[in-house]
């Protein structure tokens, strides 16, 4: 079974940039493609990014594109999220999660598990 622990989240001006780190403490993380979501207030769970397992493929969304990139180190059993030119509406908590499959590491109701969350507050 895995564990995720997500950190890296805080307040930050529009523009600037955070790094967030996702811990897993199982000794499965090679078997699981990571992902990370992001839940703003009154929005449902959304897909940002994901990652295979040995790293070399990964898929973000549209909207971060561009600022937004997604990496692991296989050797730490960490997932990063490098977050650049934040905006406003990327305020939310955002979380990782480890699906076996790609299809289901892009849906949050196919992710097997979860971490608790970090919060993302970027101010204008």
């Amino acid at each position: 079974q895995e564990q995720l622990v997500e950190s890296g989240g805080g307040l930050v001006q529009a523009g600037g940039s955070l790094r967030l780190s996702c811990a897993a403490s199982g000794r499965t993380f090679s078997r699981y493609l990571m992902g990370w979501f992001r839940q703003a207030p009154g929005k449902e769970r959304e897909f940002v990014a994901a990652i295979s397992r040995g790293g070399g493929s990964t898929y973000h969304t549209d909207s971060v594109k561009g600022r937004f990139t997604i990496s692991r180190d296989s050797a730490k059993n960490t997932v990063y999220l490098q977050m650049n030119s934040l905006k406003p509406e990327d305020t939310a908590v955002y979380y990782c999660g480890a699906a076996l499959t790609l299809s289901s590491v892009t849906k949050a109701q196919s992710i097997t598990y979860w971490g608790k969350g970090t919060l993302v507050t970027v101010s204008s």
